[in-house]
């Protein structure tokens, strides 16, 4: 029997990765492509953000036997494959006459290979094989020592002493979707300069696995024939793909990572919104922040993506007569407190 080729789409928060699904969507060359979208948070920009793209199904709900775009909302993928994950798959296997490829794009806090090792089930495996793993990199981040940490500096260290343990679950987390991955896309180039360009790609030569491939990858834009058709057959190959957790019955996250879900109706002009954003990522843990916007007098709904310090905007289509009209923000970060940033935004929409 024919298996459905499956690609993973993992990476850190903020890396890009629904950005190269949407594009892949966009242009996908006559493919038939479900995309099952695992967030992190209540409100599911990133799935709305999919089902924008004006190429897939639209539907009144998000369940699977209704549109080509899934959205998982309850936890990483890797924490409920059997609770969330296998139900779902069950569905969408169901359709497989109709589809050509599966995408799964998973939360910036999902573990690649525990996801893989749900296609070794009996209910799975003789109908869909993991075609590859794709692990999305922000080049700007790690040239920084943002979001990760500094890594370069932690296995200096870390190969200095055997006995000391400096891993934080974000930098195990990192590692071990490159240790994953059949292919690298490297994201964000264009704020870097030769030098760093050049420390970013070196630093990734010494800490991915031999014959996997770095390929840069701007805003998405990449031929889906890279993407797809490895045939690697993953879930076939996991011991030599390393993993942290490779000897643990399960895994922890880091319990103060969490996510904080903002309603308001309105918001001033953007740029007045970005730079209170920017102060609070100043004085916070903030990882990430992606919403929508609602900007007054302006018929088209703003998509807002923030990673660290770094803000993008754009239109992506207008708003439904049937939708209501509110900005809507997730802010993903470490010990947030909610009434804080609450307190600090909802005074926007007295200046609109």
């Amino acid at each position: 029997m024919h298996k459905i080729p499956v690609t993973v789409i993992t990476g850190f928060l903020g890396a890009g990765k629904t950005t190269l699904i949407r594009h892949l969507l966009q242009n996908n060359q006559g493919r038939r492509i479900a995309v099952l979208v695992n967030e992190f948070g209540e409100v599911g920009i990133d799935g709305e953000l999919l089902k924008s793209c004006q190429v897939c199904d639209e539907a009144e709900d998000s369940a699977p036997s209704a549109s080509n775009i899934v959205e998982l909302t309850n936890g990483c993928l890797c924490c409920t494959v059997q609770e969330e994950f296998l139900p779902t798959m069950e569905i969408l296997l169901q359709r497989r006459d109709s589809l050509d490829a599966i995408v799964i794009e998973t939360s910036g806090l999902a573990l690649p290979k525990p996801l893989v090792q749900a296609f070794r089930w009996p209910e799975i495996r003789t109908q869909a094989t993991v075609d590859g793993v794709i692990t999305v990199v922000d080049a700007a981040a790690l040239a920084a020592g943002q979001l990760v940490g500094d890594l370069a500096a932690l296995e200096a260290q870390r190969q200095a002493d055997d006995s000391l343990d400096h891993e934080t679950p974000i930098e195990e987390l990192f590692e071990d979707q490159l240790n994953c991955a059949d292919l690298v896309l490297l994201t964000k180039l264009d704020d870097l300069d030769a030098t760093a360009q050049n420390q970013v790609n070196q630093w990734l030569a010494d800490n991915i696995p031999a014959g996997v491939k770095v390929v840069p990858c701007d805003r998405g834009q990449i031929d889906p024939q890279v993407l797809l058709g490895f045939n690697a057959a993953v879930e076939d190959d996991l011991d030599q793909r390393p993993s942290h957790h490779d000897h643990e019955a399960d895994h922890d996250h880091d319990d103060d990572i969490s996510s904080i879900s903002l309603g308001l109706d309105a918001t001033p002009d953007p740029k007045t919104l970005i730079r209170r954003l920017e102060s609070l990522v100043k004085d916070h843990e903030i990882y990430r922040v992606k919403g929508f916007v609602n900007v007054p007098q302006k018929p088209l709904r703003l998509v807002l993506q923030g990673v660290g310090h770094r803000f993008e905007t754009f239109y992506d289509r207008p708003w439904q007569p049937t939708e209501i009209r509110q900005t809507r923000l997730v802010i993903i970060g470490k010990s947030l407190d909610e009434s804080l940033l609450s307190a600090a935004l909802r005074p926007l929409a007295a200046l609109a």
